[in-house]
């Protein structure tokens, strides 16, 4: 909704850059547009009609994009959008009127070429300097890419699929998962480099090095260089004298051309949306920042749905849109709160359970829909085990229970995979806090580097997507590698190390021990048998879109979670699309039903992401709420 500050409405605001005039454009990511915020706070919106996801060029309210997650600007005033979910560069002038850079929607790659003939896959941040050059932060090739203003591609430093932290020139530099990117005025590109937790710095000719942070440490810690830690940074901007500044999830850090980090905005490991100054002041999920020529910066707080203003002096104040229905409360339907609630899961007497990742508890919800926190404390991180209340977790990203009412939580903040009792008894079954990798092995000796889906079967065996492979942990937290190579992204078929997923999200498990994925970024359901032979049940890989179907005829739009029936039916929320999908056993692909609100205080369906079977219904997050949908509604 526009409007003035707190009147105006966003919905995951992840991106923003700041012209001459002090007007603020945000990459409004699930509304798929592109709105403009003056100093005045008064907001528009430039181009696409929010909630209508697509393609299409055009000017204003026609034009279509689908989940921008990064925009910048150039001296003439047009925005160059990173159209993530299209993986093309749009363009978009003053007036509004959009154009394809380069790229071509729904086709994923890493060719370079020109318009059309290039390829991105999952393009996650922009920058453009003075010659109208354009970076692009290319993040599941994790490359860095340069568009010229005529739509010319190449890659500036990386190699295509191939991750890792190496400094270097060119090719033979390494990066992980990059979000974000800027440009000085003398053509030195500063990438936060988000899978390593690090900033690197990249000069005109391609030379790749490491400014601050530690490859692979994640942290909070100010300091110089190598001694410094961020927490997966996301968001980076540069000023007129060489400072940088990072979106660093719950703060804002500041990094001087020489590579001393402090913290100018924000608490570690406090999230919130408190205006204040420095450590008073409160962030949720800061994603985007931009920086203006008096040195003020404006973030997109993207878990808060606003945008707020820090001065120089790192006093935060909220410019516009209001904090969202977040909160941690228990209670009963609407008055129960929520903060960023991602997994979910169903037992046989309908209670459902839910990794509630923003205020890092576990939440267990009634048939009735009391709610009730049964481990851990809104907004106290950390990674102890222990009973209820004294439990701690680190941003939660998904749940399973099993017949006994065992919740294994997928920690992903600690890297861990925890087991909470129905009495609220946490205990750590495999993995250890901190300590990432990829290694098999038995309790604290396996590693794990960014567990997001989990599944249990009949026989207590915990199945965990992790870094681009499926996990398997028996009930004594024996973990082996089922499917996929760690580091290793594409979308092969085949068996065991042999197959390759793309950032997949959701997992679950039938009857007979099969697991199905849903492979987000390849925008396919895939099939892991227990033997680990993994084929592609629906969807075709790099083509998304909303089609039903047979198998490869499917088409689906960065599909986030599964679940799947009795009868071995698997539901799909297809996040993209805003719909629940229904594919059978033999892949046939229809589209469900619309949901209503059964917990939390969201009006409308939107974004659905993780979901969970239980009885007759399928129920599913979506925007700080837990929504419903019977079976077979149409």
């Amino acid at each position: 909704m526009d409007g003035t500050r707190a009147a105006a409405r966003f919905n995951l605001p992840t991106g923003v850059a700041v012209d001459g005039a002090g007007n603020v454009y945000v990459a409004d990511a699930e509304n798929s547009t592109i709105r403009k915020v003056t100093r005045a706070g008064v907001v528009t919106t430039l181009a696409g009609t929010a909630g209508m996801s697509g393609s299409a060029d055009g000017t204003g309210a026609a034009a279509r994009f689908f989940f921008p997650t990064s925009v910048a600007l150039d001296g003439a005033g047009n925005v160059y959008v990173a159209d993530t979910g299209n993986n093309t560069l749009r363009k978009v002038t003053p007036t509004g009127a959009v154009t394809t850079l380069a790229g071509t929607p729904g086709m994923m790659g890493s060719t370079d070429g020109t318009g059309p003939a290039a390829r991105f896959n999952f393009p996650s941040g922009v920058a453009v300097d003075g010659a109208g050059n354009v970076y692009v932060a290319d993040q599941v090739n994790s490359i860095i890419r340069r568009v010229t203003a005529a739509g010319v591609v190449t890659t500036l430093a990386g190699t295509p699929g191939t991750p890792g932290s190496a400094d270097g020139t060119g090719a033979a530099a390494r990066f992980n998962f990059p979000s974000g990117v800027a440009v000085d005025g003398a053509g030195n590109v500063y990438v936060v480099d988000h899978g390593n937790s690090t900033l690197r710095k990249i000069t005109a000719a391609g030379i790749v090095t490491t400014l601050a942070g530690t490859p692979g440490v994640s942290g909070s810690a100010d300091g110089t260089g190598a001694a410094a830690r961020f927490f997966f940074p996301t968001g980076v901007a540069v000023d007129g004298a060489g400072n940088v500044y990072v979106a660093d999830f719950e703060t804002i850090r500041k990094v001087t051309p020489t590579g001393v980090v402090t913290t100018l905005a924000g608490a570690p490991g406090v999230q919130g949306s408190a205006d204040g100054r420095g450590v008073a002041a409160r962030f949720f999920a800061a994603s985007g920042v931009a920086v203006d020529g008096a040195g003020n910066l404006y973030v997109a707080d993207d878990g808060n749905s606003n945008i707020r203003k820090v001065t120089p002096t790192g006093v935060v104040t909220t410019l516009a849109g209001p904090p969202g229905s977040e909160g941690s409360a228990d209670g009963t339907g609407a008055a129960a709160r929520f903060f960023v609630p991602a997994g979910v899961a169903a037992d046989g007497a309908r209670n459902v359970y839910v990794a509630d990742t923003g205020n890092s508890t576990l939440r267990k919800v009634t048939a009735a829909g009391v709610v009730t926190t049964l481990a851990g404390a809104a907004g106290a991180f950390g990674s102890e085990d222990g009973t209820g209340a004294a439990a701690r977790f680190n941003g939660p990203a998904a749940v399973a229970v099993d017949s006994a009412r065992n919740v294994y939580v997928a920690d992903a903040g600690n890297v861990t995979l925890r087991k909470v009792t129905a009495a609220g008894v946490v205990t750590t079954l495999a993995g250890t806090p901190g300590a990432f990798g990829s290694a098999d092995g038995t309790g604290a000796a396996a590693r794990f580097s960014s567990p997001v889906g989990v599944a249990v079967d009949s026989a207590g065996n915990v199945y965990v997507l992790d870094d681009d492979t499926v996990r398997k942990v028996t009930a004594a937290g024996v973990v082996t590698t089922l499917a996929g190579t760690a580091g290793m992204r594409g979308s092969a078929d085949g068996t065991g190390a042999a197959a390759r997923f793309s950032s997949p999200t959701g997992i679950a498990v039938d009857s007979t021990g099969n697991v199905y994925v849903a492979d987000t970024v390849n925008n396919t359901i895939r099939k892991v048998t227990a033997a680990g032979v993994v084929t592609t049940l629906a969807g075709t890989a790099g083509a998304f879109g909303s089609a039903d179907g047979t198998g490869a005829a499917a088409r689906f739009g960065f599909p986030e979670g599964v679940a799947v029936d009795s009868a071995g039916n698997v539901y799909v929320a297809d996040t993209g699309n805003l719909a629940i999908r229904r594919v059978t056993p033999t892949g046939t692909t229809t589209t469900v039903g619309v949901a209503s609100v059964l917990l939390g205080t969201t009006p409308t369906f939107t974004f659905p992401s993780h979901l969970a079977i239980g009885g007759d219904s399928i129920v599913f997050t979506a925007n700080n709420a837990i929504l419903l949908l019977r079976h077979g509604a149409q």
